[in-house]
């Protein structure tokens, strides 16, 4: 179950960090929208982080609520926002993911 809310406090994750990418790229109450999303998002993340924290090894559960975040993140990025999605990029994507797997495959 604590898996679980790793994954999903991850995608909160993805959801601040992507509110604050668009945050910047606006002003007035559209601006205040995409803050208002973050801080929103912010807070769930962390707590679910917490709570999956009280069992399993806070090295571990931070290293792949991070490492869901900075994946989901660069995909929003290339998805959404038109980031580059040259070879190199993609290829340490993928080693990133391949460690996240292998974390949650190694940890008791």
């Amino acid at each position: 179950m604590n898996w679980i809310l790793i994954v999903i406090a991850g995608l909160f994750e993805v959801g601040f960090a992507s509110c604050l990418g668009k945050a910047k790229d606006t002003t007035g109450n559209e601006s205040v929208m995409w803050y208002s999303g973050f801080f929103i998002c912010l807070t769930i993340s962390m707590l679910l982080l917490i709570k999956a924290t009280q069992t399993l090894p806070i090295g571990t559960a931070y290293a792949v609520w991070t490492g869901i975040g900075a994946v989901g993140t660069v995909l929003v990025g290339i998805i959404f926002f038109k980031e580059p999605a040259d070879f190199w990029r993609l290829f340490f994507i993928v080693t990133l993911i391949a460690s996240i797997i292998g974390l949650k495959y190694v940890s008791h």
